[in-house]
């Protein structure tokens, strides 16, 4: 059929079409186009970023609760979500629900009033805060650098955890005693006194550093050691606070041990 017959036919179609007058023919509809979102790609992204956030929560939610042991550094997708938390509100909030809650069982334990009841505090995320050292080696994204960080140590600027400084006070005005039990050195004894003075944890009864014989053990068996040396003196440790596993557990535990968080660096 050559291409004039073909117009003439369609014509001839068309009319007959025109001329039926039936009110249930529509007009043609425009052709059914499948569109898609121009892009589509930050769908993905906010997908992959959701799900970050959901595996990051999870790892220091399994940190604090101290199962994830040891680990040398934040995972490298947590880095941001590490440091917005550590900056953000989220944290300022946990420290104080943790020192809010030692307030209220400090102030119902019953002291014998002999001057030995005693609460333990750590130093270094427990009293001062050394977030301005983090802050340059990426919230504990980098491996720890013990040179670096006692170049920082003897600066003695840390500032103080200001909730931690609120618990300090009470407990010291409820008549506890208050000895402070860190793992820096001895050495650094005069700097971390001076330190602490000015960030305004004064009148604690006692500071217990690292001597030259303790070095080269952990955490957990030099404070464990320190605290039955405590007891074997006639102490009793009513409280105990600190920011790692290793400053609670062992031997020689508090009646009550109060965790801080940290989701920067683990201590064994």
């Amino acid at each position: 059929m050559s291409f004039l017959k073909r117009i003439a036919l369609f014509l001839s179609l068309f009319s007959l079409v025109l001329a039926e007058g039936n009110s249930n023919l529509k007009p043609f509809q425009r052709p059914l186009i499948l569109e898609y979102p121009e892009r589509i790609e930050p769908n993905v992204k906010q997908g992959c970023t959701d799900e970050i956030q959901l595996q990051c929560t999870g790892w220091r939610f399994a940190v604090e609760a101290n199962n994830i042991s040891p680990w040398k550094s934040i995972p490298a997708e947590c880095a941001d979500y590490v440091k917005d938390y550590l900056t953000g509100r989220g944290y300022e909030v946990e420290l104080e629900r943790v020192s809010n809650e030692a307030g209220i069982y400090a102030r119902n334990v019953e002291l014998n009033g002999d001057g030995k009841d005693v609460w333990i505090f750590d130093i270094d995320e427990t009293l001062l805060s050394n977030l301005p050292y983090y802050a340059e080696h990426n919230y504990g994204l980098e491996l720890f650098d013990s040179v670096e960080f006692d170049k920082w140590v003897e600066k003695g600027t840390a500032p103080a955890i200001q909730s931690s400084l609120k618990l300090y006070k009470e407990v010291l005005r409820l008549g506890f005693k208050v000895v402070l039990l860190t793992g820096r050195s001895e050495r650094h004894r005069s700097v971390t006194v001076e330190n602490l003075i000015r960030a305004g944890f004064q009148d604690y009864d006692k500071l217990i550093l690292r001597g030259s014989e303790d070095h080269g053990k952990t955490a957990t068996k030099y404070k464990s050691e320190k605290r039955s040396e405590m007891e074997a003196e006639g102490y009793r440790i009513m409280g105990n606070s600190g920011d790692q596993w290793s400053d609670l557990l062992g031997s020689s535990i508090s009646k009550r041990s109060f965790k801080l968080p940290n989701p920067m660096y683990y201590i064994p």
